[in-house]
């Protein structure tokens, strides 16, 4: 019988693509007497281009924007405090997010995050979604000081909670980091269909909407009696 459901955040919960293109059209225009001279269009489209789906960190990011737009009224330490304060702000939840928790919830069971990612920003896109209540425990790699695909942040997550990996399920976007990640924790999974993988080696189930999730757990459970 599953009892924990454990999440991963980016491209799981959060929809990070729109909320970064809704984050970097607003600083071009909060920021715009030191951007004017750079067209909004090539401002986003660069940003979008260099984070790489967030696998580089805005620093790099930021740097590389002021050289090659030779920003020069603003800094790109100052440009990445405000993505780092800001982009809480606007956070976009993929659909159906507060009802799947909420289904979960009624049904008794157990909620979890791991992500990967640096621990004050994570936090705080976090509390963005307005979802920490709903997790019973929250493990952010730059906190635990290991990562997944790492078996062992699985496995600290299902001993904080005095859950078994029989017991437990995880849902991420990222076939390696998530799903294999998962898998070699000995965990059930469900890979959520992204562009930017074609498949999920493994995977249990799948979805497209997170609201499909309450019924593949339910197969899951019906499997397991």
């Amino acid at each position: 019988m599953k009892k924990l459901v454990l999440f991963d955040l980016d491209g799981t919960l959060l929809d990070r693509d729109e909320s970064v293109k809704q984050f970097i059209a607003i600083q071009y225009d909060r920021l715009n007497n030191h951007l004017s001279h750079i067209p909004k269009i090539d401002y986003a489209a660069r940003f979008i281009e260099l984070d790489c789906h967030g696998h580089v960190w805005k620093d790099k990011v930021y740097q590389y924007l002021v050289t090659e737009f030779q920003i020069t009224s603003i800094t790109w330490q100052a440009l990445l405090n405000d993505y780092e304060t800001q982009f809480q702000f606007h956070c976009v939840p993929f659909i159906g997010l507060v009802e799947m928790l909420d289904t979960l919830k009624q049904q008794g069971y157990r909620l979890g995050m791991i992500t990967n990612g640096r621990g004050d920003f994570q936090a705080s896109a976090i509390s963005g979604l307005g979802i920490q209540d709903y997790f019973d425990v929250i493990l952010i790699s730059e906190i635990e000081q290991v990562r997944k695909p790492e078996a062992e942040i699985f496995d600290r997550a299902m001993t904080r909670l005095g859950c078994s990996a029989q017991d437990s399920v995880f849902v991420g976007d990222n076939p390696e980091a998530d799903i294999m990640g998962a898998k070699n924790a000995k965990l059930r999974t469900i890979w959520k269909r992204s562009q930017l993988w074609q498949t999920a080696e493994g995977a249990d189930a799948i979805i497209d909407r997170l609201m499909e999730i309450p019924s593949i757990l339910e197969n899951f459970n019906s499997i397991d009696r």
